[in-house]
């Protein structure tokens, strides 16, 4: 079981508040309860998406709330559509490389540049991450504003 924590300066009312707010804005399932509550958060790793399930506690302290997602279930699916893309444009890619070796391939040099190049555009430059921590850095400049 993996945990997640972070330190907030504010009171636990104010940081449950914006755990609430951050979970609509995220898309998230949120069950809250009175020291914190059930969270489902969809979470994006690369090629990877998935949800991520746990308990998250807002516990005061003398600073402010310590917040805690335990997490209790993670299921992660591989996008498989962006995948065969990348594996297209990487057998595009192969033939620039391998051209001098077998110069029969060197008609196919210009298809293989188009097809890595639209992998690139198409999945490699809007590859991005969300996960539990991106989720408490929303819920921390939220609180900041509450």
């Amino acid at each position: 079981m993996t945990s997640h924590q972070r330190q907030l300066s504010q009171p636990p009312a104010t940081v449950l508040e914006a755990v609430d707010e951050a979970a609509q804005m995220w898309g998230a399932e949120w069950q809250p309860t009175d020291q914190g509550g059930q969270l489902r958060l969809p979470v994006v790793q690369g090629l990877r998406r998935g949800i991520v399930q746990g308990t998250l506690s807002a516990a005061p302290e003398e600073t402010g709330t310590s917040l805690r997602l335990d997490v209790e279930k993670a299921s992660y699916a591989i996008n498989r559509s962006a995948l065969a893309i990348l594996i297209l444009g990487g057998m595009g890619g192969l033939t620039i490389v391998f051209w001098p070796l077998s110069p029969k391939i060197l008609q196919l040099a210009p298809i293989g540049a188009v097809l890595a190049l639209v992998a690139w555009l198409m999945v490699v430059s809007k590859l991005r991450n969300s996960d539990p921590e991106d989720f408490f850095d929303l819920v921390a400049d939220l609180s900041e504003h509450l």
